[in-house]
């Protein structure tokens, strides 16, 4: 190795360039983090960068960079060590001994998962950026270090093999870079984007960067003239200003190109300018003072100060027309802002330092990684985690208001469901209702830029399953799932518990045995006879169709006879002899106000008035047939034991959907018609279907699902169409028969 690059790489492998950034840490905290230097140094020993410097080079830069954020000795700390557990042999327990278990707990939260196999591409992703993220949401200096990490790795990508450039360079545009920008770490966030671009389409990168080079020094003499011609106005306004350049990124203008469909020539805001003024009041007198110098572009101007970003970037956006007719761009915020938009949520830190009762900084992202949290704590799959988390990543918003004029920043797309699971997971579940800017909306509504939304609940609504698909927001999504499933369990144990007892009287015990004292050594034999955990859990394995009612009943009956309870013969003898006069006797009755627990078959979609049966799936819970459904007649057939007596209540308490075909000779009209001889009979048409070639031919058929009370109410219906002109033939629709 030549002496120059022995040197250089001894410059990078020591301490003393780190040791100038640490200024703002106490005398401790520094001989701490060279303590960590030093044990990571060794070991590192003998380890090798693919370009050939010590290894302890990237801990090193990676440190680096966590002390330009004024991260604290704990998190410098952990920089340094951060690849020490996977790749040197390092222990847990070995970190927290010498460096303490917050270092330990840091490191333990960055260490990778090159160890763990798993299927697919996309569960590798999901389930390291679960951990990632729940360590972030833990301690938010975990991502920081993570993001410092992956800036150096970009840097020195050209050293890595090309094969693997795509892969990194995607997963860096697609994860790392979309969180630098939730968090508020604008200079990591471009940074990231452009390495990603120059290894994703190196071509491409070049040819635009000495285009973006041609057009700086051919614009070199107007952007001095702007520069003068501002500071010339501001200092006859007497506000001290500090005006920096600003030059839009190169992944920026490439994405502007694609999405646009502009060629370079045609991209007019590659540069623009910062101006950080002293208060708030100033960026808008900035702003007055600017209009006034040059003329602005119409719908070209953002006030981010007013409704800050999602991610706490405050900033006036507008777009002038310069000399030469020029689009320029200027952006006026104060210093502190300034601190916020390129550092984020790493400003916390700043503040800590310059200020350390500044409470403001606490509130800093911490939203965002609380429901990262909440979502985690009700999702244990990975791939449905990153099912919630991946679409709140991304940063396009629309902000709206509360009645009380609170402004809730959404993911574009958002509903109304999203608002109100936004407000409180209570305010989602209770739902009922929703006005947008006074008016009634349906709940599936879009949300829009400065709409009011105003959420109406009832203490009996509960989330519908048919919300999963329109919700947005992640927060939305588990939330709903997590008591569909709570609910689902609820109504099944409950089901258990009914059919558990019928089970019973037909073996002749009236009485349930319930969670008295006397009664608890039979549950737990027949506990251990089952294989369940508790009662709860039997009885809705029960009411899943799991364990079979009869066959648990036998078991509880041998253990109250063992100890002493004798089945009552008067209620044997009502249960097996009386049921054949009276069908009801401990039948199941149904009145539609069951959920989730039972399902009416979509095969033959019973209606009250049909004769029916039940069967209890393998964990599915009650399916319900009408009688002579060749699907349950099949399903008797073959599983005899899994049928179960149901009845329908004297008054259901909703309508329910059956299918019916209307035959039509074709004409105009005629489905107005039909829709209006179903509304006259009072059916609420849920779903219409016609076939492809419908024109072609003389008479065609439409098929409805319509809501009706009962077989009364479907006998209206049919005869209502059969009197309509057009209509050649109405019935009811059968997939079984």
């Amino acid at each position: 190795m030549p002496a120059g690059a022995a040197a250089s790489n001894a410059a990078a492998a020591s301490f003393a360039g780190l040791t100038a950034k640490l200024d703002y840490l106490s005398v401790q905290d520094v001989e701490q983090v060279r303590l960590a230097y030093r044990f990571a140094d060794e070991a590192h020993l003998g380890q090798l960068r693919n370009n050939g410097e010590p290894y302890i080079t990237h801990p090193i830069a990676v440190a680096a960079q966590c002390a330009e954020w004024k991260l604290d000795a704990q998190a410098l700390m952990a920089a340094l060590l951060h690849d020490a557990l996977e790749d040197c042999g390092v222990t847990k327990i070995e970190l927290i001994e010498r460096f303490g278990s917050p270092v330990a707990e840091l490191v333990d939260g960055l260490t990778k998962l090159d160890k763990l196999q798993f299927n697919t591409r996309e569960e590798n992703q999901a389930e390291s950026f679960r951990k990632m993220l729940l360590a972030m949401a833990r301690d938010v200096r975990v991502i920081l270090i993570k993001l410092a990490d992956r800036s150096h790795n970009m840097r020195t990508l050209s050293d890595v093999p090309r094969s693997k450039w795509n892969r990194i360079a995607s997963e860096t545009l697609e994860i790392y870079a979309p969180i630098a920008y939730r968090l508020g770490l604008n200079q990591t966030y471009r940074e990231l984007q452009d390495l990603s671009f120059q290894h994703l389409k190196p071509w491409r990168y070049v040819i635009l960067k000495k285009a973006v080079a041609k057009a700086r020094s051919r614009r070199r003499d107007l952007i001095q003239k702007v520069r003068k011609e501002v500071e010339a106005v501001f200092t006859g306004a007497g506000i001290p200003v500090r005006i920096a350049g600003r030059e839009k990124t190169l992944f920026s203008i490439y994405q502007k190109m694609q999405n646009k469909h502009l060629s370079f020539a045609q991209v007019t805001d590659i540069y623009g300018f910062r101006v950080l003024v002293p208060t708030v009041i100033d960026c808008y007198t900035a702003l007055g003072l600017l209009h006034q110098l040059y003329k602005p572009v119409p719908g070209k101007f953002k006030d981010h100060i007013a409704i800050a970003k999602v991610n706490g970037y405050q900033s006036l956006h507008t777009t002038l027309v310069g000399p030469s007719g020029i689009n320029i761009e200027f952006q006026m915020r104060t210093e502190a802002m300034h601190v916020v938009a390129e550092s984020g949520v790493a400003a916390h830190w700043l503040y800590k330092v310059n200020n350390p009762d500044e409470a403001a900084s606490d509130r800093l992202g911490t939203k965002w990684l609380q429901s990262l949290l909440d979502i985690q704590d009700e999702t244990r799959d990975a791939a449905e985690f990153w099912d919630h988390v991946k679409v709140d990543l991304f940063p396009d918003a629309v902000y709206v208001f509360t009645p009380k004029s609170q402004i809730l920043a959404l993911p574009r797309g958002a509903t109304v469901v999203d608002f109100a699971y936004a407000i409180h997971s209570n305010v989602g579940d209770r739902t009922m209702a929703a006005r947008i800017n006074g008016e009634q909306v349906p709940l599936r509504t879009e949300l829009k830029n400065g709409d009011v939304v105003e959420v109406i609940t009832a203490p009996v609504s509960t989330p519908n399953p048919a919300w999963l698909s329109f919700v947005r927001t992640g927060r939305a999504r588990s939330k709903i799932r997590h008591h569909l499933k709570t609910m689902a369990q609820t109504e099944s144990e409950s089901l258990g518990e009914r059919l558990l007892h019928q089970a019973l009287r037909a073996e002749g015990i009236e009485s349930f045995p319930d969670g008295e004292p006397q009664y608890e050594p039979l549950w737990e034999k027949l506990l251990r006879f089952t294989g369940n955990k508790n009662r709860h859990e039997l009885l809705t394995d029960i009411g899943l169709g799991k364990r079979i009612a009869n066959i648990v009943a036998k078991r509880m009956v041998n253990l109250l006879m063992e100890s002493g309870e004798r089945p009552d013969a008067v209620v044997l003898t009502r249960e097996r002899f009386s049921a054949h006069e009276s069908p009801s006797v401990g039948l199941i009755t149904l009145d539609g106000s069951e959920n989730a627990s039972v399902q009416y078959a979509q095969c033959c979609r019973p209606i009250p008035g049909d004769p029916i049966v039940g069967y209890l799936g393998r964990g599915e819970g009650l399916a319900v047939h009408v009688k002579d459904c060749q699907v349950a007649k099949r399903l008797q057939f073959k599983d005899s034991e899994r049928f179960i007596g149901v009845e329908w209540a004297d008054e259901p308490v909703r309508t329910f959907e059956t299918g019916i075909v209307a035959t039509v000779t074709n004409g105009k009209g005629v489905l107005a018609k039909v829709a209006a001889a179903l509304a006259n009979a009072e059916a609420d048409i849920t779903h219409i279907d016609m076939a492809q070639d419908a024109t072609q031919d003389e008479a065609s058929d439409l098929r409805f699902l319509v809501a009706v009370r009962d077989t009364t109410h479907l006998e209206t219906i049919l005869r209502n169409l059969r009197r309509t002109q057009s209509v050649l033939r109405a019935e009811r629709s059968n997939s079984s028969s």
